[in-house]
C-alpha cells in the first residue's frame, strides 16, 4: 500500500467526528453507583499555628474523627457535616518530591509522572470505574475542565487518562456538554456513524497487512496508534447500540449554556449542574471536573473573580502579603462552598428507584494533589455522599504519623524550603483510598496503582 493512502486512511481513522449519543436508563439490575472528582490546583493554606491566620484560615480542620471543628475555610460545609469526610496524610509516594507545578497528572493515576525527561502516565481511577459502569450508559464518563483538551504533560487540562495512560481530552464550553449529552442529530448522526465505520473499517484492513513491512520502531508507532483504532471501534459500537434510544428529557430553562469563566461563581455553579442533569437522567454514571492545569496560568485564573481577588495561582504566592492567607482561604471558601451545593442538590433528590437520594448512591471527592504552596504531601481532600455503597460520613480521618496537625511545611514561602526540603513525617498513599472506592462502588479488585488492599476506616 502507499504511504499516501495509508496516511488518507490514518487521518479518516484519527479524525472520526464526535458520536452524538444519548441518554438512557442503565440496567435496574446493576448496582447504582456514581462517581465524581473534582480537581483544584495549587493547594490549599496552611499557615504555621504560630501565625494569626492560623485560627480562622488553616484549611485542615481541628480536633478528632467526630468532634472536629471546621475554620472558616470550610465552615460552608457544616450544614452537610453528616455527609462528608475530611482526610489528611493522604498522597502517592511516586511524586512526593516532585513541584507542585507538576503534580496534577497523576492526581487519579498515582503513576510516576516525575518532574521532568521521559513521560509515562498510567489509567486513573475514574476510567477504571467508567470501563465497569459504562456499559450500562449511553456516556462512559464525562470529562470537563476550566482549560479544555488536554494541555501538556505535567500541565494537564484533565484528570482523566485512558487504560494506556494517554490523557482524556476535557470539555469546558457549558454549552457543548449539554449538546453532547442531551441534543440529537437525527438522521445526520446515524449517516455519519455509518461513515465513520466503514472508513474505519478500510483502515484496519489496509493496516493489518503493513506490519510484516515496518521497522521495529515503527511498528511499535504502528501499535500505538492501533490502540487509538481499537478505543475507537469501542466507541462506535457503543454509539451504534444507543443511537435509536430516546432522549432524556431534562429541563434547561435555568441554565445559561453561554456563560464562561469571566462569570467565575456562574460558571462552576453550570459545570455542577450539567453533572447533576447527567447523574440524573443515567447518561454516565462517572465524572471528572478540573478547575484548573498546574504550571501556573490559563483561565482558572479568572475563577478567584467570584470572591473579588485577581489571579487564583498568585494568592498561594502572596500569603504572606496583608490578609494573604485570608484571601487564599477565601477562596478555598469558595471553592469548597460550589462543592457543598452540588452535595446538596443530590441529596435533595429522591432515586427514582426508591433506594435513597441521589447522594447516597453516589461518592463526590474534591481535591488537590498539593497541600502548602505546591508541596506534593498531604492532599486536602473532602470526599462525600456513598451512604448505600458502604462510606460512612461525618468524621475527620488522619493518615500516618508525624504530622498529626498538620503543620509540615506550613508557612512556606519558597520553593527551596517546600518541595525539595526532607519530610520525617510518613503518608499513606492514596491508591488504597482508590481501591476502597473502587470495591464499593462494584469493581472487583484490591490493587490501583501497584498498592495492595483499602483503608478499613473509610
Amino acid at each position: 500500500m502507499k504511504r499516501r493512502n495509508f496516511l488518507q486512511c490514518a487521518g479518516v481513522g484519527l479524525a472520526l467526528p464526535w458520536m452524538e449519543t444519548f441518554a438512557a436508563k442503565g440496567d435496574q439490575g446493576t448496582k447504582l453507583a456514581r462517581f465524581m472528582s473534582v480537581y483544584h490546583p495549587d493547594g490549599v493554606g496552611v499557615p504555621r499555628e504560630d501565625d494569626p491566620a492560623w485560627q480562622d484560615w488553616s484549611w485542615f480542620p481541628r480536633g478528632g474523627e467526630t468532634d472536629f471543628k471546621l475554620t472558616k475555610v470550610l465552615d460552608v460545609l457544616e450544614p452537610l457535616r453528616s455527609e462528608i469526610t475530611f482526610y489528611s496524610g493522604l498522597s502517592h509516594p511516586s511524586v512526593r518530591k516532585v513541584i507542585g507545578h507538576a503534580n496534577a497528572d497523576q492526581y487519579l493515576t498515582g503513576a510516576n509522572t516525575g518532574s521532568h525527561g521521559p513521560y509515562k502516565n498510567s489509567v486513573s481511577l475514574d476510567q477504571v470505574l467508567a470501563a465497569y459502569a459504562g456499559e450500562h450508559t449511553r456516556h462512559s464518563s464525562l470529562v470537563m475542565s476550566t482549560n479544555a483538551g488536554t494541555g501538556a504533560p505535567r500541565a494537564t487540562h484533565t484528570s482523566s487518562f485512558d487504560q494506556q495512560g494517554r490523557p482524556i481530552p476535557s470539555l469546558n464550553r457549558p454549552k457543548r456538554v449539554f449538546e453532547m449529552l442531551f441534543v440529537t442529530g437525527g438522521k445526520h448522526t446515524r449517516d455519519k456513524l455509518a461513515r465513520s465505520k466503514s472508513s474505519l473499517d478500510l483502515l484496519i484492513a489496509n493496516v493489518s497487512s503493513l506490519n510484516k513491512k515496518l521497522s521495529s520502531h515503527d511498528r511499535q508507532t504502528l501499535e500505538q496508534y492501533l490502540d487509538a483504532v481499537r478505543d475507537t471501534e469501542i466507541k462506535l459500537l457503543k454509539a451504534e447500540q444507543w443511537i435509536d434510544a430516546p432522549l432524556p428529557k431534562v429541563d434547561s430553562s435555568h441554565l445559561n449554556l453561554d456563560v464562561t469563566v469571566r462569570d467565575s461563581r456562574a460558571y462552576i455553579q453550570t459545570i455542577y449542574e450539567l453533572t447533576y442533569l447527567a447523574f440524573l437522567s443515567d447518561s454516565t454514571r462517572v465524572a471528572t471536573y478540573m478547575m484548573g492545569r498546574e504550571n501556573t496560568g490559563g483561565p482558572q485564573d479568572l475563577l478567584a473573580r467570584a470572591v473579588g481577588l485577581n489571579n487564583a495561582h498568585g494568592l498561594t504566592h502572596d500569603v504572606k502579603k496583608p490578609n494573604g492567607w485570608k484571601n487564599l482561604g477565601t477562596y478555598n471558601r469558595f471553592q469548597a462552598e460550589e462543592f457543598g451545593r452540588f452535595v446538596q442538590k443530590l441529596k435533595d433528590t429522591a432515586e427514582p428507584n426508591g433506594n435513597g437520594t441521589m447522594l447516597d448512591n453516589t461518592f463526590a471527592m474534591h481535591g488537590s494533589a498539593s497541600s502548602s504552596f505546591h508541596l506534593s504531601r498531604n492532599y486536602p481532600i473532602i470526599s462525600a455522599g456513598g451512604r448505600n455503597l458502604g462510606f460512612k460520613n461525618g468524621r475527620y480521618l488522619k493518615f500516618g504519623k508525624g504530622n498529626e496537625d498538620n503543620q509540615a511545611g506550613a508557612g512556606i514561602v519558597s520553593d527551596t524550603a517546600g518541595w525539595r526540603s526532607n519530610q520525617e513525617h510518613e503518608e499513606v498513599p492514596l491508591a488504597h483510598l482508590f481501591v476502597t472506592i473502587l470495591k464499593r462502588l462494584g469493581v472487583e479488585t484490591d490493587e490501583f496503582a501497584g498498592y495492595q488492599g483499602g483503608l478499613d476506616r473509610v
